[in-house]
């Protein structure tokens, strides 16, 4: 197939209720977000080692989609966090805590071989926290 039509992988898009809140919680996780853009209604942010995130206020998205509505009854997606260490898990999830962000799953040693925990971001979706286990 032709490089040049062959799609790339480009950002993971959140909708979101407060942007400000949104952009205070993913930079306690490391995403680059430009200065000033908890006051914009659709913003881009660097994720570490890799694509976008993308937050946009659900008005925004009603804008070009009026019937959107935000999904019901639980999440489908998870982003995910690989930590420096088993330690560093911890450490992170403390500090989110901490801040008042909801806890889901306290840290602990999963059975495939990671430090694995899970906070809330403001809309409730879920972020793991993870890390490998020593000799894993």
């Amino acid at each position: 197939m032709d490089s040049t039509r062959v799609p790339r992988f480009a950002f993971v898009g959140l909708a979101v209720s407060d942007v400000a809140a949104s952009v205070a919680f993913y930079r306690r996780l490391g995403v680059g977000f430009p200065e000033g853009a908890e006051k914009e209604p659709h913003v881009e942010g660097e994720l570490p080692g890799g694509p976008l995130l993308v937050l946009d206020a659900e008005a925004t998205i009603r804008s070009f989609h009026p019937g959107w509505r935000p999904p019901s009854g639980g999440t489908r997606t998870a982003l995910a966090f690989r930590c420096g260490s088993p330690a560093g898990v911890d450490a992170l999830y403390g500090e989110l805590t901490g801040a008042g962000y909801h806890g889901e799953l306290a840290p602990w040693d999963a059975f495939w071989g990671q430090r694995y925990a899970v906070v809330h971001d403001p809309d409730g979706n879920g972020v793991d926290l993870l890390a490998p286990l020593q000799g894993s």
